[in-house]
């Protein structure tokens, strides 16, 4: 028996070297050698034994996880009372058990206890769900080699931990960058759903205890009875690790799918209507969570159709829910009339506050309104939404996005929480008291009995979950801090990081420096000073486009003109929105002098030349922060580069192909923004480095042969806003340049496009020296899974790197490009860069 044990322990030892990510920071890998090992139990004492019990969950979790760490398989027994047993299950149940209760302190809804002193091991829950949590805390310390001894409990922040999917019917997720669905196919609920029981496990052990599992955008289709019974299966598969499930609504479902002819919320045949689907609901999943409402927003129908109250819209499917004991998530993201670009009153970040404050109090105890983070939508940086100050009658939750549909779309690492942070813990000052988001949203500040949070998390059938190894940090962060907001971001960092990539300091470390670097040096090079993320937000939000945020109806404007920049939303002269804070925190951002740099464009329109508070004038700021934050985003592929050998190879390769695509896409972001402004301003940098590119060889300047210069558009998504393609779609082009440097050793970077529906085929001579080649597939084959474009623009524009190329002066450089679908082997500039040089 012990020869067939110890063969099993080795078999999963060598399983684990080839990791794919799927385990995410559940792996529960063999501690390195030489590391201690503690007093382990003998036996778990899981007290349910139903397998769809949490505990029943909670003791095969232990016997897994212990014998993955130690090698050791440990019996799971329902009964007994053996004093070396790890015991895992209610308060209440071990006090039926053993006649006595030995937690100590308070437990509330979800909460537990962990008692791990003297050999002993007892996770007691409040519920089953708290008793599953305590057996993956217990874990995780393992798992890390901390072998505490420690007693202690441990309770929520609040009652509301969700995460938001948008998954769609047939398989596609809106703001997905990870594949397909893992709840959905073809217009129905997937057949085989093991992804769903892994993503639960994930969830659950980060104490996430609800998903609603479709889009906001909702398909009316979702509850007919076909696709009822089968969320019913998805809910049977969660409900073991403790999660409930919640589903979207099209709110004109009654008239789509009911066959009324109206669905206005107070008549009586619509309620009638609702409570006959949420009847229907319960009768198949006994303990469904709730609903989830996007109204009146973004051409979405709802209650306004009809000159009803958003109260009335949230009200008919609280009172629907109420018997069931179901909540509605119903959200503030609410506009539909896009506002008018001419008038200097306008703002759209106004809506949330003035739709939902005159309500305040008007919405049943069962309804909580969901609050994007900021007034706009998901930027690198916003205010605090001023409506969490407005409502102290409601409940409310804050909505965060851990999918980065602004923020890189999980092709740049950005490390979220200090970005969430900057919200949860700013003061509102609401009747010249502390009021801290956090406080208000967990329902402490206003004492409501219900709030929390909720998350847009966009897992695919990636491997990765998310598509990148790396964000699933933004996943685990945001489990724990919803459960503790004062949590601190960097230790949390540190634990995934040892959960997922091994103890090793030089690992932890590393991806600690990288991971915390990584949101200010995307804000500074995609966006800075308040001024929202500077992408193309009417196609893909990923690349570059400050054009597209003037000139367009949807009112995440600049404002930005030859002379100044920035939205004034001052009371004295602007749209009147600091006004909506209350007068402390008002009277700060109405003022140009106290209003922080950070948000300065944010507030105030200003001269190009404003000083900031360093010194420096706002478009000086604009050069030197993106410059910046791109030479940081290089670092990143070094400091990744130096854990070659301490991370297993397949994750180790997709991580560097990531940040070696982020060094590349953080110099596209630069250079366009840096040339739109400095194009509409006028104003030359001061250290000359914006459109003079000594160490580049444009395209166009080239010998070309089959291909043919193109301008771009936008002008700024290629140097000298040229590009070249091949005359035709089935043409080999040629580009050829004498290269004009010191004979040494030098990085080429060839700047191209990545388009989605070809695969082009490039080499790069020197001489007749194959330098290196490469298909332009990343998007096709889904190795980015960012939203791809079919244009040569700053989505698709990106860089390859062959690194220490010797070269002498008079040398040949030529490149040879092959068109495939609609893709003519675009290219930009070949960039021949000496050491050190970014560029």
């Amino acid at each position: 028996m012990m020869h067939n044990l110890l063969f099993y322990y080795l078999l999963f030892v060598g399983l684990v070297a080839a990791e794919n990510g799927r385990q995410a920071w559940l792996r529960y890998a063999p501690l390195p050698r030489g590391h201690s090992t503690p007093t382990l139990p003998s036996t778990i004492l899981a007290l349910n034994s139903s397998a769809s019990s949490p505990v029943y969950t909670a003791g095969q979790e232990l016997q897994k996880g212990i014998q993955g760490i130690f090698g050791k398989r440990l019996s799971v027994h329902a009964t007994g009372k053996q004093a070396s047993s790890a015991v895992v299950g209610t308060a209440s149940q071990f006090q039926k058990l053993f006649g006595s209760n030995p937690v100590k302190d308070e437990l509330i809804e979800d909460g537990f206890w962990l008692n791990v002193k003297g050999g002993t091991v007892q996770i007691l829950g409040q519920n089953e769900r708290g008793a599953l949590y305590g057996a993956f805390e217990y874990l995780s310390m393992l798992a890390q080699g901390n072998f505490s001894n420690v007693e202690y409990a441990t309770n929520p922040a609040a009652p509301i931990r969700w995460v938001n999917s948008w998954d769609n019917m047939d398989g596609s997720i809106e703001r997905g960058f990870a594949g397909k669905s893992v709840f959905f196919a073809g217009g129905h609920v997937a057949s085989n759903l093991t992804r769903v029981s892994e993503y639960a496990r994930l969830l659950s052990s980060i104490r996430i205890n609800a998903v609603v599992v479709n889009n906001v955008n909702a398909n009316f289709t979702t509850v007919n009875a076909e696709n009822i019974a089968g969320v019913a299966r998805i809910a049977d598969v969660f409900r073991p690790y403790g999660i409930q499930l919640g589903l979207s609504l099209d709110f004109a479902t009654p008239m789509k799918l009911g066959n009324l002819s109206t669905y206005d919320p107070l008549d009586s045949e619509v309620i009638a209507y609702w409570n006959a689907v949420t009847q229907q609901i319960y009768d198949h999943i006994f303990d469904f969570a709730g609903y989830l409402v996007k109204a009146d927003s973004e051409g979405t129908p709802g209650p306004l159709v009809y000159n009803r109250t958003l109260a009335d819209g949230a009200n008919l499917f609280a009172r629907a829910l109420q018997p069931f004991g179901g909540i509605v998530m119903y959200r503030a993201f609410v506009y539909n009339q896009l506002p008018d670009e001419g008038d200097w009153k306008a703002d759209r970040a106004n809506a949330a506050v003035d739709y939902f404050q005159p309500l305040d109090g008007q919405f049943d105890d069962n309804v909580i309104i969901q609050i994007k983070y900021g007034p706009i939508d998901f930027q690198v940086r916003e205010p605090a939404s001023p409506l969490f100050a407005n409502l102290p009658n409601t409940s409310t939750a804050i909505e965060l996005q851990v999918a980065q549909e602004y923020l890189g779309q999980q092709c740049h690492l950005v490390y979220l929480p200090p970005l969430w942070r900057t919200i949860l813990d700013f003061d509102l000052r609401v009747d010249n008291q502390s009021s801290l988001v956090r406080n208000v949203v967990t329902g402490e500040r206003f004492k409501r009995p219900l709030g929390g949070s909720a998350a847009v998390v966009n897992v695919g059938l990636n491997d990765t979950w998310l598509g990148s190894h790396l964000a699933m940090s933004n996943l685990y962060a945001y489990g724990r801090l919803a459960w503790d907001w004062t949590s601190d971001s960097e230790e949390i960092l540190q634990d995934w990081t040892r959960l997922t990539f091994g103890l090793d300091k030089t690992v932890v470390d590393t991806i600690t420096q990288m991971s915390m670097a990584s949101w200010p040096a995307y804000e500074n090079y995609s966006g800075n000073l308040g001024e929202q993320t500077l992408t193309d937000i009417l196609y893909t939000h990923f690349g570059p486009n400050p054009q597209t945020l003037d000139n367009t109806p949807w009112g995440q404007w600049t404002r930005a003109d030859h002379t100044g920049i920035g939205m004034d939303r001052t009371v004295s002269t602007g749209t009147g929105f600091s006004g909506q804070y209350p007068p402390e925190v008002a009277a700060m951002y109405e003022d140009v002098e106290t209003t922080p740099d950070d948000l300065l464009l944010w507030f105030h329109h200003v001269n190009y030349t404003q000083k900031l508070k360093s010194a420096k004038t706002v478009i000086q700021h604009f050069y030197d922060a993106h410059y910046e934050g791109a030479e940081t985003a290089q670092r990143f592929v070094q400091m990744w580069q130096s854990l070659k050998g301490k991370v297993d190879d397949e994750r180790f390769e997709d991580v560097l192909f990531r940040q070696s695509f982020q060094a590349g896409h953080s110099i596209v972001w630069r250079d366009a923004v840096v040339n739109f402004y400095n194009n509409v301003s006028g104003i030359p940098d001061d250290a000359g480095r914006v459109g003079h590119h000594p160490f580049r060889i444009e395209g166009e300047n080239m010998v070309l042969s089959g291909y043919r210069p193109y301008a771009v558009t936008p002008f700024e998504a290629a140097s000298n806003a040229t590009a070249i393609v091949t005359t035709t779609n089935s043409t080999v082009g040629t580009a050829t340049a004498m290269l004009d440097f010191a004979s040494g050793v030098y990085d080429l970077a060839v700047n191209y496009f990545d388009l989605y529906g070809g695969n082009s085929t490039y080499q790069v001579f020197v001489n007749s020296r194959l330098i290196g080649e490469w298909i332009g597939n990343a998007v096709d084959i889904g190795k980015l899974g960012h939203s791809p474009s079919i244009y040569l623009d700053g989505h698709s524009a990106t860089r390859i790197t062959f690194p220490k190329v010797s070269i002498k002066r008079g040398d040949t450089l030529k490149i040879v490009g092959e068109a495939n679908g609609v893709e003519p082997a675009p290219l930009d500039y070949v960039a021949v860069l000496p050491a050190g040089v970014v560029d």
